[in-house]
Parts: C-alpha cells; structure tokens; sequence
C-alpha cells in the first residue's frame, strides 16, 4: 500500500516541476491583442469625431431621428468590439489571468460562429437575401439627405458601380426632393443624384447639378447617354461572381486570424492552469 502511494506521489511530482507558463505565447498574445486595441481605440475616437461634426453630441435626439442606417453607428460597434477584445487578451496575457482570456477566446468563438451561420444562410436564402438588401437600399435612399454620412455612402456606392437606386433611377421618387409629384417645391425635383451621373474624363470641376430634371421626360433606356440607368442590386450581382477569390479570400484570412486569436488564448490558459495546480 505504501510503495504505490510513493510511486505515484513522485511521478506527480515529476509531471510538473518544470511547469510555467511560455513567454513565447504569452507576449504573442499581447502583440496580437495591442493591434486590435489601438485600432479599437481609433474607431471610437472617428465615430466620435463624426457625431461631433455633425452635432449630434450636442443633440442626442438626432441618433433616433434619423430613418435611414448612420455609418458612424457601424464604426462605433466595430471599434468597441474591438478595443472589449483587445484589452482583455492584452490584459489576460500580461497579468495571466484566466477569465479575461476566456472571454477573449467565447466571444471571438461566438463571432467565428455567427460569421459563418450568416454565410450559409446567406447562400441558402439567397432570395430573401436580396430581397432584404434591396428594401433596406431603398430605405436609406429615402433619407439622403437627413445624414451626410450616408448621403457620402450612397454617392460612393453609386460612383464606385456605375448604378442608379436600387433597380432603376425611378426609386429616387421615393426621396421627398427627387420625387416628381406636382407639390414637389424642390430644384431637384425628377432629378438623381449628381453621384448617377456619366462623369466626363476631361472635367476638371464636379458638377453637383447634372442629375437636375433628368426624369422629367423619356424612359431610362434615354438617359443612358446622362446618367447610369442599372440598379444597384444588379451591379452587386454581378460584381460578386467577379470577385468571389477576393470575397471568400478575405473571409479565410479573418477566419485564419480568429483562429489565431483563439489558439493563443487557450495555450496560455492551459500554461497558466498547469503553474497553478502544481502550486
């Protein structure tokens, strides 16, 4: 009885004398973490700067006021995601502590997870995928004009593919100053955005008013000489097959990074947990 007591009390003792925690994995973590945090850090500090300049921090009523999506709203969420978790795995690393690393490791995990559902719903429920980024494009087209973030996201979209609303330029009728009812009060009126414009190579000023009074008469297949006359979904159906490589490229790096990420996290917890069963 006493023989195999001593046995195993030594080769216990053996397994974990050398035990301790890697400074190798320990410091990579931290460095991982401190891009994460420092670029967190930088997005709050812009989608601040931007609600400030357009005075919304003096008026936090024009947060629920506006109808359409904010894109500072996006860069807020993204920057404090990303300043949580990079404060906790820089944290975790240095002072070894084994709750801030698991909270690190579950949620980039939740996130890898929720990535990857949204991607095969996505593929699976492509109709209604379409449908859904259609009626949210044309609920931001309604409100244009109430968020220059949003007005400069809509030109972008539009400049970058060549395309008109939604379907058709017709869909800027459902912006009150583009509309073309007779009530309508505004220059605008039956016009696009100067974003829907041909743009000249050899202009050298932009002009802001070539969408002016472009619908007021004939069919899209007669501007097409003015303004681009094909939707923005079709533009995005068509620019995802062409670049599906760079697509499904950017989602395995970020994917790979996540993994990274989690790796780390559970090598440091295993370390930290062996140094502290053996104390």
């Amino acid at each position: 009885m006493f023989f195999p007591f001593m046995l195993q009390k030594k080769m216990h003792y053996y397994r974990y004398e050398n035990a301790e925690v890697s400074c190798c994995y320990k410091y990579l973590m931290f460095s991982y973490n401190i891009i994460f945090w420092l670029a967190g850090t930088a997005f709050i500090a812009i989608g601040f700067w931007a609600w400030s300049e357009k005075g919304v921090l003096s008026d936090l009523t024009q947060v629920t006021r506006l109808h359409g999506f904010d894109p500072v709203w996006g860069v807020l969420v993204v920057g404090t995601v990303t300043f949580v978790l990079g404060f906790a795995g820089c944290v975790g690393a240095l002072r070894e502590n084994i709750c801030l690393l698991k909270f690190f490791s579950g949620v980039i995990g939740f996130i890898f997870f929720l990535e990857l559902t949204a991607a095969v719903l996505a593929f699976v429920f492509q109709g209604q995928v379409r449908e859904w980024i259609n009626d949210f494009f044309l609920a931001n087209v309604k409100a244009y004009r109430e968020d220059i973030d949003l007005q400069n996201l809509i030109d972008s979209l539009q400049k970058l593919n060549h395309c008109c609303g939604a379907k058709d330029p017709n869909d800027w009728n459902l912006n009150v100053y583009f509309n073309c009812s007779e009530g309508n009060p505004s220059r605008e009126k039956c016009g696009v955005p100067f974003s829907c414009c041909i743009s000249d190579p050899a202009d050298t000023v932009l002009n802001t008013q070539c969408g002016y009074d472009v619908r007021k008469s004939g069919t899209p297949t007669h501007w097409s000489n003015t303004i681009y006359v094909k939707g923005c979904m079709m533009a995005l159906e068509e620019w995802l097959p062409r670049n599906l490589y760079i697509v499904a490229g950017v989602f395995i790096v970020i994917s790979l990074l996540q993994m990274v990420g989690i790796f780390l996290a559970r090598t440091l917890i295993g370390d930290i947990e062996k140094v502290k069963f053996n104390y």
